[in-house]
């Protein structure tokens, strides 16, 4: 029985034949993981310590747990099934206002403050429409002593409530997390998807 390749070039030779089949295996499978990688799930590298103790950077950057930095999968096509949830560990784009006060590109965060919250945080304590929010996730030695409210969000401040379409990010690290209260709330278009899981090290194996 003649292959695709056979029955679209009859008039190649065999070798000919086994190169063009080759290379169109290895264009086809760049492609698959070309797609895979824009539209479904994309690996990144753990580079700071602000997600600490969640997930590890590596020394000897300071406040890093680890010999090796974390290496994570985000789930990139799950927010067209549902809208960003409160707790979850995302990747997105940081706003311009992030390169001024720490660095750009591309930040690991969780998510805190959701649209139409009121938010702040009372020594290390947050709170969500003047409720606490559980946050077991945050070592008490890594809390920010500060008092912050929606107030003092940059660039705008003065807010009541997280206006629609926009969240409040913030580091399991409180206390060494350039974040949302530092450089200001996160468009949903900038969020690029959830963080599913941790591949690397092999030790490091699992759900955040």
């Amino acid at each position: 029985m003649r292959g695709p390749v056979e029955r679209l070039f009859p008039n190649l030779s065999h070798g000919q034949r086994v190169v063009l089949d080759w290379v169109l295996t290895i264009v086809g499978a760049v492609a698959i993981v070309i797609g895979v990688k824009a539209w479904i799930i994309n690996p990144y590298r753990i580079p700071s310590p602000s997600m600490e103790p969640t997930l590890h950077c590596a020394h000897p950057e300071p406040d890093c747990e680890a010999s090796s930095s974390d290496r994570i999968l985000a789930n990139r096509f799950i927010y067209h099934f549902h809208d960003p949830r409160r707790g979850e560990i995302v990747v997105f784009h940081a706003p311009p206002a992030a390169a001024r006060e720490c660095f750009g590109g591309i930040f690991v965060k969780r998510i805190i403050g959701l649209p139409g919250d009121r938010w702040s945080e009372r020594r290390g304590v947050t709170y969500i429409d003047g409720q606490r929010l559980l946050e077991p996730y945050i070592k008490p030695s890594r809390r920010d002593e500060d008092t912050k409210t929606l107030f003092d969000i940059p660039p705008t401040g003065k807010l009541k409530r997280i206006p629609a379409g926009m969240y409040l990010m913030e580091g399991d690290n409180r206390a060494h997390s350039c974040d949302s209260r530092v450089w200001g709330l996160v468009p949903r278009k900038n969020i690029i998807g959830k963080v599913v899981l941790t591949y690397w090290p092999l030790g490091r194996l699992g759900s955040p």
